[in-house]
Formats: C-alpha cells, structure tokens, sequence
C-alpha cells in the first residue's frame, strides 16, 4: 500500500479525482469569480505560509489544497447573499456562516481518498478563532487544526487587501497591523509573526496568480 506521505502532488492521485477537483473549482469560476480568484491566492498565501513555519511538502499540498477548495460551500449559498454588492445584514450573515460546513460536504464523498479526507479539518474549520469566538464550532486554540490556523491568516489577509465594490482594499502594511492587533485573539499569535516577518519576501501573489489563471484559460480556449 502506497505511504500517503509520499502523496506530494495531485499528479498522484487517481485521475478521476484530479477531474473531480477540477469540475468543482471550475463550478466555482463560473458561479462567481472573485471567489474564485480569492480562492487561488489564499492557497498561494497559505502554502508559502506554511513553507514558512516548517511544515513537510505533504503538509504543505494539503494546506493548499484545503485552501482551494474552503469556499467551494459559496456554492449553495444563494445569489442574492453570495453576489451582493454590500455588506450582508445579520440574517444573511447567519447563512453565509454555513460555508464552511458545505465546504466540507462537497469533499466528504472524496474522503476515501487519504489526501482529501486530511484537506477536510482545514475546510471546515478556517473560520474559528483563537479565542473560541469562531464559527462553526466554536472551539479554541490548539483544538483547531493547524492548517484552520494558517487558511485563517491567508483568507483574512486577501480580503483585507483585495478591493471590493463597497470598500478599497488596505496596503500590506496596514494588514500586518490588523493581524497583530487581533493576534492572540482571533489568530495564532505564533503564525502571524511569521507570517508578517516572511510574507515581503513572496513577491506580488496576486499579479503569479492573475498570469497563471490567464494561462489556464488560454489553455482551456485552446483545448
């Protein structure tokens, strides 16, 4: 039986599984592009974020891996909330907090496959905090799985710099000081200080990502 730490690529996985994960990303690109964009950056971010705090090749393929498919949930959020161009009031909010948990759904029928099934605690948990004042379960600190942790400090930092029709998006400066006033609390205080002393040094994610989406569908116009 193959050692599922050897698994360093999706190259490796069942060809069919490979499709799967493909059709899913691209229902996401068609359903709504920015998260789609949103989606490929913080998989970026969070897998140069864990290169960054030490982690195996295979840890760091799940961590991005979790990061790509965390918002595949936005799915069967309704239009009308996913797509508004404004903030969302408190009963929408309630609804869109169930992503995580859908997340989790749509890769659960993978989960006989070893690396899904470890992109899963990543997924459904990237939005609980520090502090137990998460969702969807509430749980704290070290409870939550150390690729939660990492996804957290990715997404917050492309929504925090990524501009929106309702707000302009911060500089990078601004975002560090964001994430250290709420290290501790919401993040982990121990990730965010790598995160803010290594993240200078990864280049422009958004301009690789842009190109990169750009070459994918040239490749797929082609095909």
């Amino acid at each position: 039986m193959r050692d599922p730490k050897k698994l360093l690529s999706l190259d490796d996985l069942p060809e069919w599984a490979v499709n799967v994960s493909e059709a899913l990303l691209r229902a996401l690109q068609e359903r709504d592009p920015y998260t789609y964009g949103h989606c490929r950056r913080v998989a970026r971010i969070a897998r140069n974020l864990g290169q960054a705090a030490g982690l195996t090749s295979y840890e760091q393929q799940v961590v991005e891996y979790s990061s790509l498919f965390h918002d595949l949930g936005k799915l069967g959020i309704p239009d009308q909330i996913l797509l508004k161009p404004g903030r969302l009031n408190a009963e929408e909010e309630e609804i869109m907090r169930l992503h995580p948990i859908k997340s989790a759904e749509i890769i659960a029928p993978l989960a006989h496959v070893s690396f899904f099934r470890s992109t899963i605690p990543g997924i459904r948990y990237h939005h609980e905090r520090i502090d137990g004042l998460g969702y969807p379960d509430r749980i704290k600190g070290e409870n939550i799985p150390l690729t939660a942790r990492i996804i957290l400090i990715a997404d917050t930092y492309d929504a925090m710099t990524t501009t929106r029709p309702y707000r302009k998006g911060m500089t990078s400066d601004i975002a560090y000081k964001e994430l250290r006033l709420f290290s501790g609390r919401q993040f982990d205080p121990h990730l965010v200080e790598i995160f803010v002393k290594a993240h200078p040094k990864w280049g422009e994610v958004e301009k690789e990502i842009s190109a990169e989406i750009a070459a994918l569908e040239d490749t797929r116009k082609i095909a």
